[in-house]
């Protein structure tokens, strides 16, 4: 008898599917043309037909030109867009001289601490002509300001820029850690952002919604998707509370999720996914901009699933997973480097990333046909199963009052942690097998040299810092500060346009932070009392 192996939302895949999977199945309600409600097919009526993907490789590391010479080195690679990683201290709001970033500047990202870094970090980069994401959340709009300056400075109107601001704090409360400020002005600023990209950057997508950072913390497809489309929701009702009109924001709302190696479930998590948000768009919220509907979303293959051990066989997965986003309908990729569970990508690992994206995109016949799975027995069945699957863990974040009062409650992250816990379970027994960790594994691992980042990267940024607050005007940062404060008691100003002129007289993400924290205070898990 054929063993049933369970995906990994949970039911188990068939052995064999047929007809009677799709018995009473309704193909115009469930899956639409391309393009079209409920967008199972994608988002676009021709897909890669006319074009590939944005291929938009992620990269950031130490000072701003070391990433600045990286990014270069992949625009001329072929790579479509840039993707910025900062480092922790940036994506928590300190400067790279404050003693809690101490052994942690420009290690896992780049140091940004104001608007001479960015400066640098986009030398020589045309931004009216590159898209641009950048992977931040609680201080998302400083670096989205600090962005739009550098293209002022460079002649580049805010209409003209087009990229992505992840600024998704909700899920740094259930799955990462990257917050500063408690979940209610976490969700003003969030507003502000939506208020002000309309009216100063209209082509900018003012949020990328993320179920990638719950899946690296161990979470189900249809857990990555359930709980990611909750706090969407919670983000729409955040902008209409603050009294705007769903079809003038939700078009600029993005999403961003990762592809693991379950090529199948991966793909039925992508479609189930698009069909759940267009439903709740429509029925829910009365959008009737088909922009509104449209779930558009970035991927990226599974750092999580990347091993130390025999790193070049991440190459297998990362093509793979980068399949499994492509088949799905992914708008842009980021293929991960086979190295990055050793250390920091070196520039040949990135390149061959980047390459993989380019074989499937230029010698596979993947992209010459819309949606290839379409009616696929196997592949509709698991769609069903896990948009079932999301559907349940929906009314659940929703029976306990929405995403936020669920987060209070510890519910997404107590389920993430929950299936964390089967998978090494599962991994430590050998009932799932990883090449080279627990099967296949070598008597002896070949010798590899990792990319450093250089230590006194830190006493280089602490140098800046001095010289940058010796050389501005002290008082008109401080005088930019207090009206940002002031904006910020209040509850009917746009924080952002203050906050634009403090970054404009040089004020630091870290001084730009603290003043929002005096008074919004700083967030403390439920946990730590």
């Amino acid at each position: 008898m054929t063993k049933r192996r369970p995906t990994e939302s949970g039911p188990p895949i068939e052995p064999a599917y047929g007809p009677d999977a799709l018995a009473g199945w309704d193909p115009a309600e469930r899956l639409g043309e391309p393009g079209a409600y409920p967008y199972t097919r994608g988002v676009y009526p021709t897909m890669y037909t006319g074009r590939p993907w944005t291929m938009r490789q992620y990269a950031g590391f130490g000072t701003a030109a070391e990433s600045n010479a990286r990014y270069r080195r992949l625009i001329e690679h072929g790579s479509h867009g840039l993707s910025v990683a900062f480092d922790l201290p940036t994506q928590m709001g300190h400067d790279s001289d404050a003693p809690i970033a101490s052994g942690e500047v420009g290690k896992v990202g780049v140091a940004i601490d104001s608007l001479d870094d960015m400066r640098v970090l986009f030398g020589g980069i045309p931004l009216g002509e590159v898209s641009t994401s950048m992977t931040i959340n609680a201080p998302a709009a400083l670096l989205l300001l600090l962005y739009q300056l550098v293209a002022e400075e460079q002649g580049v109107a805010g209409d003209r820029l087009t990229g992505t601001v992840q600024n998704d704090v909700l899920k740094e409360y259930i799955a990462r850690g990257t917050y500063i400020f408690p979940p209610k002005p976490s969700l003003r600023l969030t507003a502000d952002i939506f208020q002000y990209c309309r009216a100063e950057i209209p082509r900018w997508n003012t949020i990328s919604v993320s179920g990638y950072h719950m899946a690296e913390a161990g979470a189900s497809p249809a857990q990555e998707i359930a709980f990611t489309l909750a706090d969407g929701i919670e983000y729409v009702r955040t902008a209409v509370a603050a009294g705007m009109e769903v079809d003038d924001f939700a078009p600029r709302i993005s999403f961003f999720f990762v592809a693991r190696t379950t090529l199948l479930e991966e793909v039925a998590k992508f479609r189930a996914a698009r069909r759940i948000w267009a439903r709740v768009m429509r029925e829910e919220f009365g959008a009737r901009d088909p922009k509104s509907m449209m779930l558009r979303f970035h991927t990226q293959t599974a750092g999580v699933q990347l091993t130390a051990q025999q790193p070049e066989v991440n190459l297998v997965r990362v093509a793979v997973q980068g399949l499994a986003a492509v088949l799905g309908g992914t708008q842009s990729l980021h293929t991960n480097s086979f190295d990055e569970a050793i250390a920091l990508p070196t520039d040949k690992a990135a390149r061959l990333a980047l390459r993989t994206q380019q074989v499937l995109a230029y010698e596979t016949d993947v992209p010459a046909t819309v949606d290839p799975f379409a009616g696929s027995y196997a592949v509709e069945s698991l769609t069903d199963l896990v948009e079932e699957a999301a559907v349940d863990l929906m009314r659940r974040v929703e029976d306990l009052g929405g995403a936020v009062a669920a987060i209070e409650h510890g519910f997404q992250k107590a389920e993430i942690e929950r299936n964390a816990y089967r998978i090494a379970q599962e991994t430590d027994s050998g009932e799932r097998v990883v090449v080279g960790v627990n099967r296949f594994q070598l008597a002896e691992e070949e010798p590899y040299e990792p990319l450093r980042v250089d230590p006194e990267i830190e006493n280089r940024q602490r140098e800046r810092l001095a010289r940058l607050r010796s050389e501005r005007d002290g008082r008109a940062v401080e005088a930019a500060l207090t009206a940002l404060r002031k904006a910020a008691e209040g509850t009917s100003a746009n924080v952002l346009y203050p906050m634009k002129d403090a970054l404009r007289a040089r004020a630091t993400v870290g001084e730009v932070c603290g003043a929002l924290r005096e008074v919004w205070g700083s967030y403390v898990p439920a946990e730590a009392f």
